[in-house]
Protein backbone atom coordinates (compact mmCIF):
# COMPACT_ATOMS: atom_id res chain seq x y z
CA UNK A 1 0.00 0.00 0.00
CA UNK A 2 1.54 3.33 -0.99
CA UNK A 3 1.26 6.70 0.76
CA UNK A 4 -1.48 8.00 -1.57
CA UNK A 5 -3.66 4.94 -0.92
CA UNK A 6 -3.19 5.36 2.86
CA UNK A 7 -4.10 9.06 2.66
CA UNK A 8 -7.21 8.24 0.60
CA UNK A 9 -8.19 5.60 3.15
CA UNK A 10 -7.80 8.10 6.01
CA UNK A 11 -9.99 10.64 4.18
CA UNK A 12 -12.59 7.96 3.52
CA UNK A 13 -12.68 6.93 7.19
CA UNK A 14 -12.98 10.56 8.32
CA UNK A 15 -15.87 11.30 5.93
CA UNK A 16 -17.77 8.01 6.11
CA UNK A 17 -18.52 7.93 9.81
CA UNK A 18 -16.80 4.54 10.22
CA UNK A 19 -15.18 4.30 13.66
CA UNK A 20 -12.42 1.85 12.86
CA UNK A 21 -10.79 0.21 9.82
CA UNK A 22 -8.20 -2.56 10.01
CA UNK A 23 -6.27 -3.82 7.00
CA UNK A 24 -3.70 -6.60 7.21
CA UNK A 25 -1.59 -7.86 4.36
CA UNK A 26 1.38 -10.20 4.42
CA UNK A 27 3.96 -7.44 4.91
CA UNK A 28 2.11 -4.82 7.02
CA UNK A 29 -0.91 -4.06 9.15
CA UNK A 30 -2.71 -0.71 9.49
CA UNK A 31 -5.48 0.22 11.90
CA UNK A 32 -7.28 3.57 11.56
CA UNK A 33 -9.51 4.70 14.43
CA UNK A 34 -11.60 7.88 14.27
CA UNK A 35 -13.51 9.49 17.12
CA UNK A 36 -16.92 10.74 15.97
CA UNK A 37 -17.64 13.28 18.74
CA UNK A 38 -16.85 16.40 16.76
CA UNK A 39 -15.60 17.55 13.43
CA UNK A 40 -12.04 18.40 14.52
CA UNK A 41 -11.32 15.20 16.45
CA UNK A 42 -8.00 13.45 15.83
CA UNK A 43 -7.70 10.31 13.72
CA UNK A 44 -5.47 7.64 15.29
CA UNK A 45 -3.41 5.36 13.10
CA UNK A 46 -1.44 2.33 14.16
CA UNK A 47 0.82 0.82 11.55
CA UNK A 48 3.19 -2.07 11.87
CA UNK A 49 5.54 -3.28 9.21
CA UNK A 50 8.51 -5.61 9.23
CA UNK A 51 11.80 -3.88 9.84
CA UNK A 52 14.53 -4.54 7.30
CA UNK A 53 17.91 -5.00 8.95
CA UNK A 54 20.66 -3.63 6.73
CA UNK A 55 23.46 -6.05 6.03
CA UNK A 56 26.87 -4.61 6.80
CA UNK A 57 29.51 -5.13 4.17
CA UNK A 58 32.30 -7.24 5.61
CA UNK A 59 35.78 -7.59 4.27
CA UNK A 60 38.33 -10.15 5.45
CA UNK A 61 40.64 -8.74 8.08
CA UNK A 62 44.23 -9.88 8.30
CA UNK A 63 45.31 -10.90 11.81
CA UNK A 64 47.68 -8.43 13.44
CA UNK A 65 50.19 -9.55 16.05
CA UNK A 66 50.30 -7.31 19.11
CA UNK A 67 52.61 -7.55 22.08
CA UNK A 68 51.05 -8.90 25.26
CA UNK A 69 49.72 -6.10 27.42
CA UNK A 70 48.93 -6.32 31.11
CA UNK A 71 45.28 -7.07 31.76
CA UNK A 72 43.23 -4.04 32.74
CA UNK A 73 39.87 -4.29 34.44
CA UNK A 74 37.00 -3.63 32.07
CA UNK A 75 34.78 -0.64 32.75
CA UNK A 76 31.38 -1.61 34.15
CA UNK A 77 28.89 -2.06 31.33
CA UNK A 78 25.17 -1.54 31.82
CA UNK A 79 23.45 -4.85 31.20
CA UNK A 80 20.72 -3.64 28.81
CA UNK A 81 21.09 -6.78 26.69
CA UNK A 82 18.42 -8.60 28.72
CA UNK A 83 15.87 -5.88 27.92
CA UNK A 84 13.68 -5.53 24.83
CA UNK A 85 13.93 -2.16 23.10
CA UNK A 86 10.69 -0.71 21.75
CA UNK A 87 11.51 1.53 18.80
CA UNK A 88 9.62 4.25 16.99
CA UNK A 89 7.82 2.96 13.88
CA UNK A 90 7.81 6.45 12.33
CA UNK A 91 9.14 9.99 12.38
CA UNK A 92 7.15 12.48 14.44
CA UNK A 93 6.68 14.06 17.86
CA UNK A 94 6.62 11.73 20.89
CA UNK A 95 3.93 12.25 23.54
CA UNK A 96 3.70 10.17 26.74
CA UNK A 97 0.03 11.06 27.32
CA UNK A 98 -3.14 11.84 25.36
CA UNK A 99 -3.06 15.48 26.47
CA UNK A 100 -1.14 17.93 28.68
CA UNK A 101 -3.57 17.42 31.58
CA UNK A 102 -3.74 13.61 31.21
CA UNK A 103 -1.64 10.94 32.95
CA UNK A 104 1.15 9.21 31.01
CA UNK A 105 0.14 5.99 29.27
CA UNK A 106 3.02 4.13 30.96
CA UNK A 107 5.71 4.97 33.52
CA UNK A 108 8.85 3.24 34.73
CA UNK A 109 7.65 0.16 36.61
CA UNK A 110 4.38 -0.16 34.66
CA UNK A 111 3.45 -3.70 33.66
CA UNK A 112 2.44 -3.97 30.01
CA UNK A 113 1.05 -6.65 27.75
CA UNK A 114 0.72 -6.94 23.99
CA UNK A 115 -1.70 -4.26 22.79
CA UNK A 116 -1.06 -1.83 25.66
CA UNK A 117 -0.87 1.78 24.40
CA UNK A 118 2.61 3.11 25.24
CA UNK A 119 2.61 6.59 23.72
CA UNK A 120 1.39 8.73 20.83
CA UNK A 121 3.52 9.89 17.91
CA UNK A 122 2.15 12.86 16.02
CA UNK A 123 3.02 12.88 12.34
CA UNK A 124 1.48 15.31 9.84
CA UNK A 125 -1.31 16.32 12.27
CA UNK A 126 -2.27 12.65 12.81
CA UNK A 127 -1.96 11.15 16.28
CA UNK A 128 -0.69 7.57 16.06
CA UNK A 129 -1.12 5.36 19.12
CA UNK A 130 1.92 3.15 19.54
CA UNK A 131 0.99 -0.19 21.10
CA UNK A 132 3.26 -2.76 22.69
CA UNK A 133 3.94 -5.99 20.86
CA UNK A 134 5.53 -7.56 23.97
CA UNK A 135 4.64 -8.18 27.59
CA UNK A 136 6.80 -7.15 30.53
CA UNK A 137 7.67 -4.21 32.72
CA UNK A 138 8.83 -0.75 31.61
CA UNK A 139 12.41 -0.31 32.85
CA UNK A 140 13.29 2.99 31.20
CA UNK A 141 11.67 5.72 29.10
CA UNK A 142 14.33 6.83 26.62
CA UNK A 143 12.64 9.93 25.14
CA UNK A 144 11.40 13.15 26.74
CA UNK A 145 7.76 14.16 26.31
CA UNK A 146 7.02 16.37 23.27
CA UNK A 147 10.40 15.52 21.69
CA UNK A 148 10.94 14.79 18.01
CA UNK A 149 11.74 11.14 17.24
CA UNK A 150 13.22 9.43 14.22
CA UNK A 151 12.26 6.15 12.59
CA UNK A 152 13.68 3.18 14.54
CA UNK A 153 14.74 5.40 17.49
CA UNK A 154 14.59 3.55 20.83
CA UNK A 155 11.64 4.74 22.96
CA UNK A 156 11.37 2.29 25.87
CA UNK A 157 13.30 -0.54 27.51
CA UNK A 158 11.12 -3.46 28.65
CA UNK A 159 12.07 -6.30 30.99
CA UNK A 160 10.28 -9.33 29.52
CA UNK A 161 10.64 -11.38 32.73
Amino acid sequence: MNLTEIQDLIKFVAKSGVNEVEIEQKDFKIIIKAEQKGKDQPVYIQATAPVAIPQAATAPVAPVATPAAPATPAAPVSDDSKYITIKSPMIGTFYRSAGPDKDAFVNVGSSISAGTTLCIIEAMKLFNEIESEVSGKIVKVLVDDASPVEYDQPLFLVDPA
